[in-house]
């Protein structure tokens, strides 16, 4: 953490309740060390997240530079352990919420860099967000179809990969996911070398289902936006739809504990999210109580 001792600005927001710590570093000056992430996400000695948005320029962090042309800010994800991610789609659709609230964006297209590449964004003045997620890749071999556990029940499940890792299993009910307190067992192991996002999976209708997650890092959460486009996908496949083949997009509701998302596959295997992103909070961190161990 930095030693400066001046208050640290935040924000707190959330999409479809996948919540937030959101931390302004337009210049990329703050070190935001592992532990201190995970003392701000706590739920109880902290503000509480799921995860921590660190918004810097593009220009101004060592793994966004070469995007600084498509982008101009940067989206610095960690979970709520402290540890790096590549991709949150909730958290896209939030940080894109805070770039127009602060006045550095408009309603409209915006650009974000994440580790996972350039995401293009859509804020609707309904409030909604559009996140075009870019394409899944669908592993095949042995390394395509896994094996998800949960004490003594095992499902088969497809991993799908989109920008960041996921196991979608489909399951008669959402309940027999357990309490999620502790990450399911996948298999093999080899074919999620830096762990994945767990999806649990019940059908709802034609098009319409509902799903519980474990995130990697983060425990169980509320919504998972990577995770609801992977279940869709995984749906589509199951359901014989694909719009690569088929040339029409096609759209599934994707409900999770904390709201509603829609997802789209297009025929040019581009997924579009769409979902709300609010800010609930703004204050600031004592940098003080921040650096203590």
């Amino acid at each position: 953490m930095s030693s400066a001792a001046q208050p640290i600005a935040f924000l707190k927001g959330h999409g479809t309740e996948n919540d937030f710590v959101i931390v302004p570093d337009p210049d990329g000056r703050l070190e935001l060390s592992r532990a201190a992430v995970a003392r701000l996400c706590d739920r109880r000695a902290g503000i509480g997240g799921d995860g921590l948005l660190r918004v810097v320029r593009s220009a101004a962090h060592p793994e966004a530079r070469a995007m600084a042309a498509e982008a101009e800010w940067f989206m610095d994800y960690r979970n709520s352990d402290g540890s790096v991610a590549e991709m949150c789609g909730n958290g896209v659709r939030v940080f894109a919420r805070c770039l127009e609230r602060a006045g550095l964006a408009e309603a409209g297209d915006l650009a974000i860099a994440t580790r996972a590449g350039v995401r293009k964004t859509h804020l609707a003045k309904s409030g909604d967000v559009t996140v075009c997620m870019g394409k899944a890749l669908l592993p095949d071999g042995p390394q395509g179809d896994v094996t998800v556990t949960v004490g003594e029940r095992s499902w088969p499940a497809r991993n799908v990969n989109m920008g960041n890792p996921h196991a979608v299993a489909f399951v008669e009910d959402l309940d027999h996911a357990g309490t999620l307190l502790s990450m399911p067992t996948v298999t093999p192991a080899a074919a999620y070398p830096d762990g994945t996002n767990v999806e649990f999976v019940v059908d709802r209708g034609p098009r319409h289902v509902a799903l519980r997650v474990h995130e990697r890092g983060s425990g169980e959460t509320r919504s998972c936006g990577t995770g609801a486009c992977a279940v869709m996908v995984a749906a589509a496949r199951r359901d014989g739809a694909d719009p690569a083949v088929d040339g029409d997009p096609v759209t599934y509701t994707v409900d999770v504990p904390g709201g509603r998302l829609l997802i789209t596959e297009r025929p040019d295997g581009e997924i579009e999210m769409t979902g709300p992103a609010v800010i609930v909070a703004e204050g600031t961190i004592d940098s003080g109580w921040l650096s203590l161990r």
